[in-house]
């Protein structure tokens, strides 16, 4: 069993920066962790990726150049830099795990999930 929780959000004005973190504790050795997103009023999406050495990250295309996935397994965390801000980011920010050796952007795809962290970028 794997256990992930989120940290980090907040509230940040447009062009801001903040740093997601989730730690993750039990059966520690995971290979994808993804970084997904729900904005009020729509469909949780995904957002970012990474495997179990950091050499491949995945992202969507609508924060490509903005946000950037990283890991420290030292440390049992994953983060996600997110830089110049947009109002349309503004989402609870979710971790998952996925026990696959296989890269997915499908939300059920993932295993484990932590609750989530509140993330709000103002105008």
């Amino acid at each position: 069993q794997v256990s992930l929780v989120e940290s980090g959000g907040g509230l940040v004005q447009a062009g801001g920066s903040l740093r997601l973190s989730c730690a993750a504790s039990g059966r520690t050795f995971i290979n994808y962790v993804g970084w997904f997103r729900r904005a009020p009023g729509k469909e949780r999406e995904f957002v970012a990726a990474v495997n179990w050495t950091g050499s491949r990250t995945y992202y969507a295309d609508s924060v490509k150049g903005r946000f950037t996935i990283s890991r420290d397994n030292g440390k049992n965390t994953v983060y996600l830099q997110m830089n110049s801000l947009k109002p349309e980011d503004t989402a609870v920010y979710y971790c998952a795990a996925r026990n696959s050796i296989r890269y997915s952007a499908y939300d059920l795809d993932y295993d484990y999930w932590g609750q989530g962290t509140q993330v709000t970028v103002s105008s």
